[in-house]
């Protein structure tokens, strides 16, 4: 897998992009989160109004955040995105370092910048008492002298709100220029008082403020004051794609649907970058419906792809080969219960197992005094079955282990031929190897046949086969045995207890079929 290339980049690391790639790291999805480590919330100490989080630190929240969406497989890597470009299958990313990637997906999460106005003392409080939100930081400021700095006509909006945690809240709005009569009135009707000269710094000790001070020299008490900066998005870096965008009263900002897609079909965009309105529980709400938007456009375009090119099957003897190779161990290394029960019960003479991997069925039977050969299509399966049996203090006459084909079986016949769970995510002549095997039947010998009837409920689906389990009818019926030569002894299901991957206690229904050659 190339290290570089991503099922999706997620530009920004803050509420909106954390929620994006956690979604789709839970989706089981490549994902790289690129963040530039400044998410607009820094300056403040406490987020308020995120509900479970109320009171916590933004930056505690971001690190919750990504230990959870690390937990998932998602990938970090520090550093802002500079450069966006379409390239076939999806974009190409460069990020200011020089780094280069390949994503099928990218989404837009890089937040905004607040340009304040020019007055001293106004930046270095930001986040302090200089505040942005009233729902944000109303509570902590209520009943306390506020002041509201408008730089547009939103800010008498602002003030309008600011009114609500206060009833001693003045206006400074020299920005505005002379407000109509009906404004004026509107705002001094809830006790709010105006001051239309001009703002020139704000006083205090330290992060404190003790006053506005204003052109003329005087100095208006105050003990926080709101202002509303202009939000300045981070979406440079796609501007050659010329996406479209869409004006409000913040100014100009993506266009994005209801899912945060824009006009390009592989770039999504959430957060402030295209909604400077958005508070920390909206941001992570528009991430978790873009993650999830995003991960529904990959499955459709992952369908296409499949019914345009399909992707050619491997040859069993390369899948399990890859699969016994990939594995320290892939079974128990436990006799099948289902043979140990019709075996144990016979006298032991030349058996042949089909599929017999590591070789635990076959090293049973052999300590048991059994001739036993097993044969499979993967040479690590068979040289790990040749191992164990060494260890079991087995030579290679009593337990005996052949790599074949398993419809190329061995000419000899046997008193016992079985095989146990044959299924195969890439298809397998199973049929045909099955009846071959019951031609390798001496008279007087037996077939067993075990599989599985359904999948176990911790199995995942193959990707790309849809495996049918067979009924006990159906697994004779394919057997197409002879009924002058055969006498079918068994052919049911058996329920029998197991153990699932995670350790917790399991029951399993196995198809039995059992057939005595005369």
């Amino acid at each position: 897998m190339d290290p570089n290339s991503w099922d999706v980049i997620v530009a920004g690391g803050g509420p909106a992009g954390l929620s994006a790639a956690l979604m789709l790291g839970r989706s089981r999805r490549r994902v790289r989160v690129i963040d530039a480590g400044s998410p607009r919330n820094r300056f403040a100490a406490h987020m308020h109004g995120v509900l479970g989080q109320e009171g916590v630190p933004p930056a505690e929240l971001l690190e919750r955040g990504r230990a959870e969406a690390a937990a998932y497989g998602v990938d970090f890597a520090d550093g802002s995105v500079e450069h966006v470009e379409r390239v076939a299958h999806g974009l190409r990313i460069v990020t200011a370092d020089g780094r280069e990637a390949h994503t099928r997906a990218l989404i837009v999460a890089t937040g905004l910048t607040d340009a304040l106005p020019d007055v001293p003392g106004l930046a270095e409080r930001w986040g302090l008492t200089v505040l942005h939100c009233p729902y944000c930081h109303g509570w902590e400021v209520r009943d306390r002298r506020l002041g509201v700095l408008t730089t547009s006509p939103l800010g008498l909006h602002q003030a309008e709100l600011v009114r609500q945690w206060s009833d001693d809240v003045t206006v400074f709005s020299a920005d505005l220029g002379p407000l109509a009569p009906e404004t004026e009135r509107r705002l001094r009707a809830r006790g709010i008082v105006l001051v239309p000269a001009p703002v020139t710094e704000l006083v205090g000790e330290g992060t404190s403020i003790a006053a506005v001070r204003l052109a003329d020299g005087s100095e208006v008490s105050v003990d926080a004051i709101f202002t509303a900066g202009a939000p300045r998005p981070h979406d440079g870096f796609l501007a050659p794609l010329d996406l479209a965008r869409s004006e409000s009263p913040f100014g100009s900002f993506l266009a994005v649907d209801a899912m945060g897609k824009t006009s390009d079909d592989r770039i999504w965009a959430v957060g402030n970058v295209v909604n400077p309105a958005a508070n920390v529980p909206l941001s992570m709400g528009a991430g978790a419906f873009a993650g999830a938007a995003v991960n529904g456009a990959l499955v459709t375009w992952d369908f296409d792809a499949a019914v345009r090119d399909p992707a050619p099957q491997a040859a069993p003897a390369d899948f399990w080969e890859e699969r016994y190779a990939g594995s320290d161990r892939v079974w128990s290394g436990r006799v099948n219960a289902v043979l140990a029960a019709v075996a144990g019960s016979l006298p032991p003479g030349r058996s042949l197992d089909l599929g017999c991997g590591e070789g635990a069925d076959v090293i049973w039977l052999a300590q048991r005094g059994w001739d036993a050969t097993g044969i499979d299509i993967s040479p690590t399966a068979i040289r790990r079955a040749t191992a164990a049996a060494q260890d079991a203090g087995l030579d290679g006459t009593r337990a005996r282990f052949l790599t074949a084909d398993l419809a190329e079986l061995p000419a000899d016949s046997y008193d016992l031929v079985t095989a146990s769970f044959l299924h195969s995510p890439v298809e397998l002549p199973r049929a045909e190897i099955l009846r071959r095997a019951a031609e390798r039947v001496a008279p007087g010998g037996h077939l067993l046949i075990t599989s599985h009837a359904g999948a176990p409920p911790w199995a995942e689906a193959p990707h790309g086969h849809e495996h049918r389990f067979l009924t006990p009818d159906e697994e004779l019926a394919q057997l197409a045995l002879d009924a002058d030569e055969w006498d079918v002894l068994a052919a049911e299901t058996r329920r029998r207890e197991a153990t699932a991957p995670d350790g917790e206690p399991a029951t399993l229904d196995d198809v039995v079929v059992l057939a005595r050659r005369r």
